[in-house]
């Protein structure tokens, strides 16, 4: 938001001292979609995880164990008033691992038709920086095999073999020293 602020300070700036015209094409360009990243409840993740995660099954199965945890943070990625993107992130340690301050991801999911426009990355960036801000130390989750490439372009590492669950597909586990 602090960003946002800047950029229309700069706007407003250069309507008086720059080219008015410029300023509305740019102003209207700029403004015309918002696209944000606030917490939310578990609840407000299900619209997204279940065409995406959970297609063709009852909006049950979109909640998962620890949702409502203290522990656990819901994130919403809007255009406008809309949900579009959600990630959770959970205090949950793999015995796997020796780091101590262990967090999970869960629930990844953009629509389909904001998919590839980079909004998933902004999604696990805050996903990171709220494992930064809470002192963790590594971030984990059972990736499909489809999204190995999106997670390892942002760093994470496969470990151990491809294993399967069950009515949704072949996952690795992958994971990142923060």
């Amino acid at each position: 938001m602090k960003q946002l602020l800047n950029r229309f300070c700069i706007y407003i700036h250069n309507l008086f001292t720059v080219n008015p015209l410029a300023f509305i094409i740019e102003f209207k360009l700029q403004f015309k979609i918002m696209i944000f990243i606030h917490q939310i409840e578990a609840e407000e993740t299900f619209s997204v995880r279940q065409p995406v995660l959970r297609p063709g099954k009852p909006i049950e199965s979109c909640h998962f164990e620890g949702d409502n945890l203290g522990t656990t943070a819901h994130f919403g990625l809007y255009k406008n008033d809309k949900i579009i993107g959600v990630v959770s992130v959970f205090k949950v340690q793999n015995p796997n691992f020796i780091r101590k301050e262990q967090y999970q991801i869960r629930g990844m999911a953009v629509l389909e038709k904001y998919q590839r426009k980079g909004l998933g990355v902004q999604l696990v960036k805050k996903a990171e920086h709220y494992v930064k801000e809470k002192k963790g130390e590594l971030i984990w989750f059972n990736a499909r095999e489809s999204a190995v490439p999106f997670y390892e372009k942002l760093n994470y590492k496969t470990k151990g073999s491809p294993f399967e669950i069950s009515e949704i597909g072949t996952h690795f586990v992958m994971l990142k020293c923060i």
